[in-house]
C-alpha cells in the first residue's frame, strides 16, 4: 500500500475556509495513493478551544463535503482528520471521517479519551463510545485520536475486532512529542499491527504543535517519519506483513487477562 500522511500547518491568520481548501488540494495532489491521512481537528486547531462552539459543524456539513470531493476526486481512502461535530442534540464531539474512493462516508468515529483533566476538550465536549474499524481492500484499519493513543486497552479492542493497521489522527504538543514516538511503538509493538499517527504542525492556541508524524511496522521500526513543519509523509508498506508477524510471533494468542475473572470462594 502507498499511504499519505498530510502534516497541515494551523496557522490562526488562515481562515477555516480557507484551511478547508488548502486541505482538499494537498488530498487531490496525492492522486495514486491507496489512503491519505490528515490530522486532529485541523480546521480550527486542536487546541484552540475558544473557538469550538463557534465552527461546529453538524456530520454531513462543510467539511465532510469538502473532503467527500476530494476523497472522490483523488481516488483515494481518505481519513479526512477530525473536525468539531455538533450532534443533534447539540452536543460537540471530535469526530474522525473516513471517505471511499468514489467519496462515499465509509465511518465516523468519535474520539473516546478526551484530553484537558477537566477543563478544555473534556469538558466541551462528549466521549465517544464505540470502536470503529474500516475495511479497505488490503486491510483493517481500526481508528483512534491524539490522546486515546495513551490507552492501551482501546487499541486492543482494535485488534479484537480485526484491526490490522491502526491510524491515529492528532494534534500532540511538542512539549510531549517523545511520548508520541515512543508510545506510537508500543501500539504497534503490543498489538502486532502497523500504526499510522499522523499529527499536525504550527501552534494552536499557543500550543506549539510535535508534527513528526510517524509509520511504524507491527516490529517496532519506523518507516518513515516527518519533520516539525508543514509536509506530505509518503511510505510503502504491505499490510500482509501484520498476518506473517501474528503467525510466526504469535504472542496474541497467549493473552490471559482479557479472560472473564474467576470468583474467589
Amino acid at each position: 500500500m502507498h499511504a499519505s500522511l498530510i502534516q497541515i500547518a494551523v496557522n490562526p491568520d488562515e481562515s477555516v475556509n480557507s484551511r478547508r481548501e488548502r486541505a482538499a488540494s494537498l488530498v487531490v495532489a496525492q492522486r495514486g495513493a491507496d489512503l491519505v491521512l490528515l490530522p486532529e481537528l485541523w480546521p480550527v486547531g486542536a487546541f484552540a478551544y475558544t473557538a469550538f462552539a463557534d465552527e461546529a459543524e453538524p456530520l454531513q456539513g462543510p467539511t465532510h463535503d469538502v473532503m467527500a470531493k476530494a476523497a472522490a476526486e483523488a481516488g483515494v481512502w481518505l481519513h479526512a482528520g477530525s473536525f468539531v461535530e455538533r450532534a443533534e442534540d447539540g452536543t460537540l464531539y471530535n469526530t474522525s471521517l473516513v471517505f471511499s474512493p468514489e467519496g462515499a462516508l465509509a465511518a465516523a468515529y468519535r474520539k473516546i479519551h478526551r484530553f484537558g483533566f477537566d477543563k478544555g476538550e473534556a469538558v466541551l465536549m462528549g466521549a465517544g463510545e464505540e470502536l470503529v474499524t474500516v475495511a479497505l481492500p488490503e486491510t483493517v484499519v481500526g481508528l483512534a485520536t491524539c490522546y486515546d493513543l495513551r490507552f492501551p486497552e482501546q487499541f486492543r479492542g482494535l485488534v479484537d475486532a480485526g484491526a490490522e493497521t491502526l491510524v491515529v489522527a492528532a494534534g500532540w504538543p511538542e512539549r510531549r512529542r517523545s511520548h508520541w514516538t515512543l508510545l506510537a511503538q508500543a501500539r504497534a509493538v503490543e498489538n502486532q499491527a502497523y500504526v499510522l499517527a499522523v499529527g499536525s504542525a504550527g501552534t494552536h492556541a499557543g500550543v506549539e504543535q510535535a508534527g513528526h508524524s510517524i509509520v511504524v511496522d507491527p516490529w517496532g521500526e519506523v518507516l518513515a517519519e516527518a519533520g516539525a513543519g508543514e509536509e506530505v509523509l509518503t511510505v510503502e508498506f504491505d499490510p500482509a506483513k501484520a498476518t506473517t508477524t501474528r503467525e510466526q510471533f504469535p504472542a496474541l494468542k497467549d493473552r490471559r487477562l482479557g479472560l472473564a475473572p474467576r470468583r474467589l470462594a
